[in-house]
């Protein structure tokens, strides 16, 4: 048998406003996923404004990020015409994201799931992401 360590609702929802936060503070409302270390939806937001397309982005982001046990714009670098890894996004269906905004949530040195943000450019996603694993930090101590 297998003990496997995932995030709850509670701390999904923790990742959540702490991304949110800073959506708000760069003025870009954003649809957050944030999945389990499977890469199944745990809680989803679409703030309001966030773009309709986002909502399927941010949850391909989330799900790379946790079931890849990588953040997605590490395969944005590798994704490119002859390298060994391009064409990775055609991958499960279509569902690995290369572009920046999804990062696995690590505790203790273990992949427990993915956020993924998107709405912005791939940068503000990438800050927003990384705003809410920096939130869920200074919650879980």
């Amino acid at each position: 048998m297998l003990t496997i360590n995932r995030l709850d609702l509670a701390e999904a929802r923790i990742l959540i406003e702490g991304a949110a936060q800073k959506a708000r503070e760069i003025g870009v409302p954003m649809c957050i996923a944030v999945v389990d270390e499977s890469g199944n939806v745990i809680a989803f937001e679409r703030m309001d404004g966030g773009k309709i397309t986002s909502v399927t982005i941010a949850q391909d982001k989330a799900f790379t990020a946790a079931a890849a046990k990588k953040a997605t714009h590490e395969y944005n670098k590798v994704n490119t015409p002859g390298s060994l890894a391009f064409g990775i996004h055609t991958e499960v269906g279509g569902r690995i994201s290369s572009v920046g905004g999804g990062l696995p949530v690590i505790v203790d040195g273990e992949v427990v799931g993915g956020i993924g943000i998107s709405s912005g450019t791939p940068q503000q996603d990438m800050d927003c992401a990384q705003a809410g694993l920096d939130y869920f930090e200074t919650k879980r101590q």
